[in-house]
């Protein structure tokens, strides 16, 4: 390494230092203080329920006790979904809560590479069979208002560190629904019927490729079923979904 090299090196970490000291790294759900950027309390990481093996192979829950690959919840096997598998990071529950609300209500652009490197790994299987990746989209109006989408936000960053293409356009939210929470399963389907479409360059991009749908949060599903349903007709071959968080079992 040159002297100067060394010089701007020894310049930046000093500069690093600074700020550190002035914005010393904090929790990503509150504001405790932690060791490094992009860490968790020990409290906020004990009410972070992450989903690993084993669980269900189409719908990402977890399972109670490792029955043997390919295994099903009874969920999926009594109502299969019409996409094929989904992944999540964690349940949606206390410390995700507070993640995936910070992101979308709060304004903190800045978890989304977290959120998103999370994601990417726990979808990786998902991912890596991925031709495309489609975000769920807001209605414009709702995009307006809240000045970015929040799966848009995450599905970027795990495109970027999968190395797949992300296709913003893809799919459209044709009409502005009622906000869904609070809402029941089938009040979620009936008010998201004929919410999305695929314009005819979205058909080009999906057609006879494998989507990968991304979301914050999966609760009832009758978003991201109503989504793949559209994606299926428009000529996707498959369909898989990610998402950050999901509630332990679907509302009814």
């Amino acid at each position: 390494m040159s002297n100067v090299a060394r010089v701007g090196a020894g310049i930046r970490g000093t500069a690093r230092g600074v700020v550190r000291l002035a914005m010393p790294p904090h929790c990503l759900a509150c504001d405790a203080a932690v060791d490094a950027d992009g860490a968790l309390c020990p409290r906020c990481w004990s009410g972070f329920a992450l989903i690993d093996r084993p669980y269900c192979e189409r719908l990402g829950a977890p399972l109670p006790f490792d029955a043997g690959p390919g295994t099903l919840s009874p969920e999926a096997i009594a109502s299969p979904p019409p996409f094929g598998r989904m992944r999540a990071v964690a349940l949606y529950d206390q410390t995700a809560r507070r993640l995936v609300q910070g992101l979308k209500y709060d304004d903190h652009l800045d978890l989304a590479p977290w959120m998103g490197a999370w994601m990417a790994r726990a979808g990786a299987e998902v991912i890596s069979s991925a031709d495309v990746i489609v975000p769920i989209p807001l209605h414009r109006v709702r995009l307006w208002r809240r000045r970015f989408n929040q799966s848009a936000a995450l599905a970027a960053v795990v495109g970027r560190l999968a190395g797949k293409p992300v296709a913003l356009d893809a799919l459209r939210r044709a009409r502005a629904t009622r906000r869904q929470v609070g809402l029941g399963r089938t009040e979620r389907a009936v008010n998201l019927r004929g919410a999305f479409t695929v314009p005819p360059r979205g058909r080009e991009t999906i057609a006879g490729r494998s989507v990968l749908l991304v979301d914050d949060v999966y609760t009832t599903g009758a978003t991201i079923e109503a989504a793949t349903r559209v994606l299926r007709r428009a000529g996707a071959a498959e369909v898989d979904v990610l998402v950050f968080a999901r509630v332990a079992q679907r509302p009814g």
